[in-house]
């Protein structure tokens, strides 16, 4: 008997709560905890609450993975903005790259993490038209800097610099919105340089010098709209 009424009482909160989710208010938007489902599944896609059509708290959103609710992402609203802060996670539940998003566009400090441990493999930065701004750096393993970039307005601008795993600057070129214009120098592994020359307006332009043992070797001239000319070796 009392296994029938327990049976009967779970059915019916069951049903109960069942009815309070993905329900509307008055104006036809959406109010309370919302669930959705896989197309032709039982499969949880998301989960979360509205507040009269604003998403508020915690969502969560899933993968189907052989008939099982994965998570693949978390959004954290509040009522004070419109911008919420956001995880994406491996199939493992590991975080892949997080920072804050408004709607579908990237906003402000965003990180990215190894495959392999949780050490940082690039940190960039997004304006509020979700265009990379400012510096934008990316890490090896081993937590030593690979590149460092800068941005405007979504494009390359200023110095880029590249590095080994040892730290030695493998190459060092100049952006100006997106277009390679001015000093560009290549080193080897050992930071000898061995080429240097100017880019205009995205084109090698001028005499570019190649180097052997910190010696000269060899000169190109690129002055006529960026095609090679050929120049006597040096001596």
């Amino acid at each position: 008997m009392k296994k029938i009424l327990a049976l009967s009482c779970f059915l019916i909160i069951s049903s109960s709560f069942a009815q309070t989710i993905n329900q509307f208010d008055d104006a036809g938007k959406r109010h309370g905890v919302w669930r959705k489902t896989f197309d032709g599944t039982e499969v949880l896609r998301y989960e979360g609450a509205f507040h009269h059509g604003n998403e508020t708290g915690l969502f969560k959103f899933y993968k189907n993975i052989k008939g099982i609710a994965v998570l693949t992402a978390t959004r954290q609203f509040t009522d004070t903005s419109d911008i919420a802060e956001v995880k994406f996670f491996t199939s493992k539940g590991k975080i892949v790259s997080e920072g804050n998003m408004r709607r579908k566009i990237y906003v402000g400090t965003w990180k990215y993490y190894q495959k392999d441990s949780d050490q940082l493999l690039t940190l960039e930065h997004y304006n509020e038209e979700g265009q990379l701004e400012g510096q934008r750096c990316v890490y090896f393993e081993n937590g030593q800097i690979a590149e460092k970039t800068f941005y405007k307005s979504g494009n390359l601008h200023r110095e880029a610099i590249y590095y080994t795993l040892k730290g030695v600057v493998l190459k060092t070129f100049i952006y100006d919105n997106g277009e390679l214009h001015g000093v560009s120098k290549y080193y080897n592994p050992k930071g000898e340089l061995i080429v240097e020359g100017y880019y205009k307006n995205g084109k090698k332009h001028g005499v570019w010098n190649y180097y052997e043992n910190g010696k000269l070797v060899n000169t190109k001239n690129f002055t006529l709209e960026g095609k090679y000319k050929p120049m006597k070796k040096a001596p």
